[in-house]
């Protein structure tokens, strides 16, 4: 029988206790919209903390003129969340709405974690690498 891979949920309201919110972000941590907002307001993402783990979220800077500038960042990401078993990540459709990218630009950066169970995906990231 395959495995049906879980996806992240359109709207999260609530975390239990071991998991993160990933959301994109701007490098200078002011979470003024979109996810940002949301995760500073309800999960404790810090004002001023643009990238990595604070409060139940994580922040992944996306508002750069070219993609390679925000794989590093995701590489980081994905090393962070290979040794915290224990931490279940929700990865949002990150730099997806107001840093402008499409879905078909970032899901491929995501590609390593299809295979991570404690990495969750978006449904459209997990279409465009065919799961």
């Amino acid at each position: 029988m395959e495995k049906v891979k879980n996806v992240t949920p359109e709207k999260i309201t609530e975390l239990k206790e071991n998991e993160i919110f990933v959301f994109g972000s701007n490098i200078e941590g002011k979470h003024l919209g979109g996810a940002a907002k949301i995760a500073a307001n309800k999960f404790g993402a810090e004002w001023g903390v643009g990238n990595g783990l604070t409060g139940q979220t994580y922040a992944i800077p996306t508002m750069y003129d070219n993609i390679s500038e925000i794989v590093p960042f995701v590489d980081e990401f994905i090393n962070f969340a290979t040794v915290n078993k224990k931490l279940t990540f929700l990865v949002t459709k990150i730099g997806c709405g107001i840093a402008g990218w499409s879905i078909s630009q970032i899901a491929p950066l995501f590609k390593k974690c299809v295979d991570m169970d404690n990495v969750i995906l978006p449904q459209e990231f997990l279409d465009f690498c065919n799961i």
